[in-house]
């Protein structure tokens, strides 16, 4: 081969690679071009969008900065496509209310479509997400949602959990494990129509799995992959961890859908999965309502896993909180002991009777923000915000960040201070920008389980314990942020009172 054919060989491949990168750019640029009025944002990169203005765990304190430059109505490129973020109560309220119904779609993301597609509850919508959230409410309270039956399930859980707590003796431990396996008890009981016992290594083996598989979930490979689906699926890395975790979640919820039809009695419903499988006999020619057995898998493993999650999480940052602020954790004793006293567990009858003890749950739950970027909605249809144009399928999300830490709705926002929750008399009072659960129709389907469960297994650990750090070791607010904004891994004591 001569000098002249080896250069017009170099000059070939030359030529293919440019016109790839060229061919690659411009359909990067195309298919993410912002549209015609759309919120400004910071200058994206092709293929990784806004990544690199990104800092790795802690893009919920960005977003307000991003807010600061670009408006309150602003736009980045992560999660592999455009996303609007609203900044502030007032402009989420506004906009979560006004076009409650043009915001009652879920985003395809790459990484959740290749775990769940349309199933469950928290990634359907249309049709299906009405029929099925419908069905899950009713079901639910059928089973005592809202009821002294279900407080009387809780309140057993609680003995059971102030009993594992008792026998650590006041050595130092790290509370998670115990507070996601009662947490979880509460809605298995629900679900599976039974209870676990702490000792079950393979259920604490599972809680574990769904623990690890929300924070992947929130971390930089997720992004990655919802950006580059094509290439991240086919290279390993910590995103194929989260398919593993969450397959080994989906494989037990199956074993159990399996083991109750085998004994299921059409005329004696034991749980919610029961009670799907009945739905599914009336229901079997309306395929679009999404009952049938591979949905009811993947419905129950939303009400599973979300319903252990966010509540433990919470509870979590609650003992961190009373361990730092110890002045707070005797003035939540001082009431429990005044309204409940030692003899009995507190009840939810008591709530109204202890302003205190609610209020600090309320700040706990404020300032802990579990979900700080809010469950992302999308637009079913064309819509204005404000002065934009926001057209149908894009992704918007209410920061939640902005809301539960406004400046202008709470007076010291940055503060752990239950008196934000507390008048002048010392009487509990609501705050409209107390959002946690969001709001309008997609607001959490379990906020009024999880306000029982954060009541009930708060101040029934305060009645019987006095937490505090292990021997010289200073308590540190630290977080690591995944899907769920969490403490670092911690240990406390839990002395008997």
């Amino acid at each position: 081969m001569n000098i002249l054919q080896i250069l017009y060989e170099w000059i070939d491949i030359k030529a293919v690679f440019i016109f790839s990168c060229v061919f690659l750019l411009l359909s990067d640029y195309i298919r993410n071009k912002a549209p015609k009025n759309f919120p400004p944002g910071p200058w994206s990169l092709p293929f990784i969008g806004d990544l690199h203005h990104i800092e790795n765990g802690r893009i919920h304190l960005q977003l307000s900065q991003f807010a600061e430059k670009y408006g309150k109505i602003f736009s980045l490129r992560i999660f592999g496509s455009r996303i609007v973020v609203l900044d502030g109560y007032k402009l989420v309220k506004e906009v979560y209310l006004q076009h409650d119904d043009s915001l009652a779609g879920r985003p395809m993301l790459p990484i959740f479509t290749d775990i769940v597609g349309d199933k469950g509850l928290i990634a359907a919508k249309g049709f299906k997400w009405k029929q099925q959230r419908r069905f899950a409410l009713s079901t639910l309270r059928n089973f005592g949602l809202g009821k002294k039956s279900l407080e009387l399930s809780i309140s057993l859980e609680c003995r059971f959990l102030n009993e594992a707590v008792s026998n650590e003796q006041g050595r130092p431990f790290d509370p998670r494990s115990l507070l996601s396996n009662a947490v979880s008890n509460v809605i298995c009981v629900l679900v599976f129509g039974h209870r676990f016992e702490y000792s079950d290594n393979g259920f604490q083996s599972l809680l574990k799995n769904i623990n690890e598989a929300v924070y992947l979930q929130g971390g930089i490979c997720a992004q990655l992959y919802n950006m580059l689906p094509r290439l991240m699926r086919q290279v390993p890395g910590p995103h194929q961890r989260i398919f593993t975790l969450w397959r080994e979640v989906i494989d037990f919820i199956r074993e159990k859908v399996n083991a109750h039809r085998v004994d299921y009695d059409p005329s004696n419903p034991r749980d919610y999965i029961d009670c799907f499988l009945g739905e599914m006999e009336k229901v079997k020619d309306d395929t679009d309502a999404g009952f049938d057995v591979e949905n009811l898998c993947f419905c129950t493993l939303d009400l599973f896993g979300a319903g252990t999650e966010t509540t433990s999480t919470t509870l979590y940052w609650g003992l961190l909180y009373m361990v730092k602020y110890s002045e707070i954790q005797a003035k939540v004793q001082e009431e429990i002991d005044h309204v409940v006293g030692g003899s009995r567990q507190p009840s939810l009858s008591d709530r109204d009777n202890m302003p205190y003890t609610n209020a600090v749950i309320h700040e706990i739950q404020r300032i802990g923000n579990i979900i700080p970027m809010n469950v992302a909605r999308a637009t079913v249809e064309d819509i204005q915000i404000g002065k934009y144009s926001i057209p149908k399928g894009t992704i918007v999300s209410g920061n939640l960040t902005s809301v539960l830490f406004d400046e202008s709705e709470w007076e010291t926002p940055q503060c752990f201070n239950p008196g934000h929750f507390l008048d002048a008399e010392g009487q509990f009072r609501r705050r409209d920008a107390f959002l946690p659960f969001s709001l309008g129709k997609r607001v959490c389907l379990g906020e009024q389980l999880a306000r029982m469960e954060l009541f009930l297994f708060f101040s029934s650990l305060l009645q019987r314990f006095t937490f505090s750090s292990p021997a010289g070791v200073e308590p540190s607010l630290d977080f690591k942020l995944g899907a769920t904004h969490s403490p670092q891994p911690y240990e406390l004591c839990a002395v008997p009172r």
